[in-house]
């Protein structure tokens, strides 16, 4: 483990190879699994703000979920979660033409009708942040469906962290990823660069 400030980082974050491949996963990290994205409050609020604008895009079925639950939910840990539609597909998600899942939330920003991009939690995966007492765990989620990922990252020979290095940056700024680097110079005996 590395410890940076309040957050310890597990050693994959800077040892595993990734780039995301969308041509592989199509994105159904958007509609696979049994929880939404973890949210913070300030991140509800913000989509709160930008619902109107995309509530003609979203679905029928994740309309009528958000009008019954609202956006988010409480997951079984009792973490804020984005709410999702049949146990899985989370309201946000919309299949495009050519079968990839995307996120209205995300197209909306790139329409520039927010500056906000997306939760971090999304931003970040396959990293998975944990708030404890006294520190942040920043570890990275295993997930089959990403083995595309790891084949690509293999290929380019590139970490985790340095696909990651705009959410790592959003999310815990700009000296905590150059001591990231540092350490991972360190653990890998290689030259990384901001």
């Amino acid at each position: 483990m590395i410890q940076i400030d309040d957050t310890i980082i597990s050693r994959d974050i800077v040892q595993q190879n990734f780039i995301c491949d969308l041509s592989k996963c199509k994105g159904i990290c958007c509609v696979e699994g049994e929880e939404g994205a973890p949210v913070t409050e300030e991140e509800a609020k913000q989509i709160e703000v930008l619902l109107p604008s995309i509530w003609a895009d979203l679905s029928v079925a994740a309309k009528e979920v958000i009008e019954k639950q609202g956006i988010t939910y409480l997951d079984r840990d009792n973490d804020l979660s984005i709410s999702i539609v049949n146990g899985a597909e989370c309201v946000f998600a919309f299949q495009d033409a050519e079968g990839y899942w995307k996120c209205r939330i995300e197209e909306a920003f790139e329409k520039g009708k927010t500056s906000f991009k997306k939760p971090i939690s999304c931003h970040l995966y396959p990293v998975r942040l944990q708030k404890h007492r006294t520190f942040t765990a920043v570890n990275y989620h295993q997930w089959h469906i990403c083995k595309g990922g790891i084949e690509l990252g293999d290929q380019e020979n590139r970490k985790l962290f340095q696909f990651l290095k705009e959410p790592l940056i959003r999310r815990f700024g700009e000296d905590w990823y150059q001591q990231l680097i540092a350490v991972a110079n360190y653990i890998t005996n290689t030259e990384f660069k901001m």
